[in-house]
């Protein structure tokens, strides 16, 4: 032993190849395994993050057995073609995916492939009043790139692992009989990896199918739009037998954006939300005006507040973008329209709207019409919402309400301040003081800022429930000012607020009418609904297409 260098590490085998081989046999490996995980990830990932767990991702997809098994059986050329096919297949099923986990984060349901493009356009103006317009576009670029190098990648993973099963034909043969027999004898045991999460999978196959199935339900209605929308008990009343109940009176339709269930139901937004409706209730009392409330199943979740809008103007169950679409184009009765031929003047308040709006304007057919750039507001916006809750009504107070005594006026009102992303948010001045808006200088400045509320949970709750507050405060305080013997005021919520309400949730939103006349809710005393401004755990709860027909018939004559 002496005279010999014994070498502190043996040096490794080299198989034989030179370094740099050793090297791209490496890399080979590399790369064909991270293309079997990104087909296993597209089989095997659900469309749902609360259904996300690693156990979901340990399974054994039958899909996967199936396409391996038709790759080993064809000769080179069509193997190629179906490996692209299959390969844009999952691409497209990972993009649908991302899809419908957006939007169950956020409206509760998956993406439907025909209704809900509609979305897209009101995300981006969302966005774009956080991040501003260019960074909006850059995001939207961004998904763009990134869905497009998924369809790619996914295409080189199916080309080089079938080139791989092809190559070795044998042994790709012998593992996915093995697996193919694992899967059945799971399947027919009933063997979970998890609670719910089945080691035989056929997730992205049921996927597909449901998708496909939808589709098909999508593109042919059961019955012609029309025909449902002539079925209406209203629809050839006189107007001197609509609404005698309200005859003389102001009634103004108010929603609440994003006032759900939610926030009197959770404990940590539910306690102020609450107080503040007591505390109003109590008020209201005291200078002899009532309420009554209940709740209202909503056509819609998290967002699309048009389709709840439309929902209780037509009477009709506007849940998708072609319902409403249709709607437009109709002649349906709305509540609007039947002030309208009983006598009233209709007036439409919609902050939020900053395009023309000639289809709805056409539909609706309104006497007077305000968006956001025809109601002389001078102030600053917040995040999302163009102007405070308490300008949309010192407004319209000041330019119809107050104007009406000639004619009566009845006016839908789209309240925005309790809109995502709530901060930063309004709070209450003095009503002689609102003016052009000018007062609200500077208020935003004071408030946090949308990207820092929202990179922590709890204070995008808080922020949630202090932007609802200050909008059902603001209608408190508008009825304690300006509510007399000839004002009625409805006011809901339009759905659920997304992220705040947690998946599963109703669809309820509270509903309210408050008159200081106690002839008008004598009229609705038979319906059951809770005295006061805060519906009880119990009140009853309508789907929201009946309130039109319950409302018209209540105070028909």
């Amino acid at each position: 032993m002496l005279g010999k260098s014994v070498p502190a590490v043996a040096p490794l085998p080299d198989f034989g190849l030179p370094r740099t081989g050793r090297r791209h046999a490496v890399a080979g490996v590399v790369v064909t395994a991270l293309a079997a995980l990104l087909v296993l990830f597209a089989l095997l990932a659900p469309d749902d993050l609360s259904s996300f767990s690693a156990e979901a991702l340990v399974r054994v997809p039958v899909e996967g057995i199936v396409i391996a098994a038709f790759v080993l059986v064809l000769p080179p050329r069509p193997r190629r073609v179906v490996a692209v096919l299959t390969g844009l297949a999952l691409g497209l099923l990972v993009v649908l995916k991302a899809l419908d986990t957006g939007f169950y984060a956020t409206l509760e349901k998956p993406f439907d492939p025909v209704y809900d493009w509609s979305f897209f356009s009101a995300g981006v103006e969302f966005l774009a009043g956080q991040i501003g317009e260019a960074g909006a576009m850059a995001a939207l670029a961004g998904a763009g790139v990134l869905a497009v190098a998924v369809v790619v990648l996914m295409v080189l993973a199916m080309l080089r692992l079938s080139r791989l099963a092809a190559g070795r034909r044998t042994g790709a043969t012998r593992v996915v009989a093995v697996l193919g027999v694992v899967w059945i004898v799971c399947a027919v045991f009933g063997v979970e990896i998890a609670p719910g999460q089945p080691f035989a999978a056929q997730s992205a196959a049921a996927l597909a199918y449901g998708d496909l199935r939808q589709v098909g339900a999508d593109l042919r209605e059961q019955r012609p739009f029309g025909e449902v929308a002539a079925e209406d008990a209203f629809r050839t009343t006189p107007g001197d037998r609509l609404l005698g109940g309200l005859r003389g009176k102001n009634v103004v339709l108010t929603f609440v954006e994003s006032y759900g269930r939610v926030a009197l139901d959770d404990p940590a937004i539910g306690t102020k939300i609450g107080a503040t409706l007591d505390a109003g209730t109590a008020e209201l009392r005291a200078a002899g005006i009532g309420a009554r409330s209940a709740f209202l199943s909503s056509s819609t979740f998290g967002g699309g507040s048009w389709l709840a809008h439309s929902t209780v103007q037509s009477g009709m169950w506007i849940d998708n973008q072609q319902r409403y679409n249709d709607l437009l184009g109709s002649d349906r009765l709305t509540l609007g329209g039947a002030f309208q031929r009983a006598g009233w003047k209709t007036v439409w308040d919609v902050p939020a709207h900053t395009k023309d709006w000639p289809e709805g304007q056409k539909f609706y057919h309104p006497d007077a019409y305000y968006d956001a750039h025809h109601v002389g507001y001078q102030g600053p916006g917040y995040a999302y919402a163009t102007m405070p809750d308490q300008f949309t009504l010192s407004m319209l107070q000041r330019t119809e309400l107050a104007k009406s005594a000639q004619k009566p006026v009845m006016a839908e009102v789209d309240l925005v301040s309790s809109h995502a992303p709530w901060s930063p948010r309004p709070w209450l001045v003095d009503w002689n003081q609102v003016g052009d808006g000018s007062v609200f200088a500077p208020q935003p400045a004071a408030g946090e800022a949308p990207e820092s509320v929202w990179k922590d949970p709890a204070k995008i709750r808080d922020a949630y429930r202090d932007a609802t507050d200050y909008s059902l405060k603001t209608l408190i305080s508008f009825m304690q000012h300006y509510g007399d013997e000839n004002t009625v005021l409805v006011f809901l919520g339009d759905h659920q607020p997304p992220v705040v309400t947690p998946q599963g949730a109703v669809h309820d939103v509270p509903i309210t009418i408050v008159a200081k006349d106690p002839k008008v809710l004598d009229r609705i005393s038979g319906w059951g609904w809770t005295e006061g401004l805060h519906p009880a755990a119990h009140a009853p709860v309508w789907k929201m297409d009946s309130f039109r027909d319950r409302f018209l018939t209540a105070f028909a004559r």
